[in-house]
């Protein structure tokens, strides 16, 4: 797999970023669940979700596809929310400062067609409730990213796990001079983290 070139920088660096003794034991939980797949040899399916589908899940989707392909691990990544709003273009333009190549189609809610490589298939994304038909119904890890989402949907039906790793909102920064900063760090801190649990998979 050929990664587009300021990608491969980026992934590099996320390589080298420390991930705390807390985090490990935080993300531990999704490495034994990949583990387990992998060790029987079953499909890998994770949905990673937060209230609005619009920032750090949309971040994570992307990153865990990644993380895995990069791994040679062939996983489903998937994103969703409690509500349908969109994938905030303030993320979109992180995502773009990483070096992914996006494409986009339709207004509103825009699909969003996110590649890689020119050797894989684009990551397809978009703003959308977890159990959106685009995603997968059942047989699936709940990989919940923000507080709010873990608190209010105690059960999200289809899971057969639920993994809490929760990340800081870069909303809060939103019009701001550290909006782009922040946006950028907290992308590469779920990179490095993704990064990390699937260098883990033997």
């Amino acid at each position: 797999m050929n990664l587009y070139p300021t990608l491969q920088t980026h992934i590099e660096q996320a390589q080298t970023l420390p991930i705390s003794d807390e985090r490990k034991a935080i993300l531990q939980v999704l490495i034994d669940y990949v583990q387990q797949k992998v060790d029987h040899n079953q499909e890998i399916s994770l949905n990673f979700i937060c209230t609005h589908n619009s920032r750090r899940s949309q971040f994570s989707q992307i990153w865990g596809k990644v993380a895995a392909a990069y791994h040679s691990i062939d996983i489903n990544s998937y994103s969703g929310g409690v509500e349908v709003t969109a994938f905030n273009e303030r993320a979109v333009a992180s995502i773009k400062r990483f070096g992914f190549k996006v494409s986009r189609e339709g207004e509103g809610n825009p699909k969003y067609f996110v590649f890689f490589s020119d050797d894989e298939d684009p990551i397809v994304t978009f703003s959308k409730v977890y159990d959106d038909p685009a995603n997968i119904p059942k047989g699936f890890a709940a990989v919940m990213t923000c507080s709010h989402a873990d608190e209010n949907c105690p059960f999200i039906p289809g899971a057969e796990a639920r993994i809490p790793v929760r990340y800081e909102d870069p909303k809060a920064f939103d019009d701001t001079e550290k909006e782009a900063q922040m946006y950028d760090t907290r992308s590469m801190q779920i990179a490095s983290e993704m990064l990390y649990v699937f260098s883990r998979i033997k």
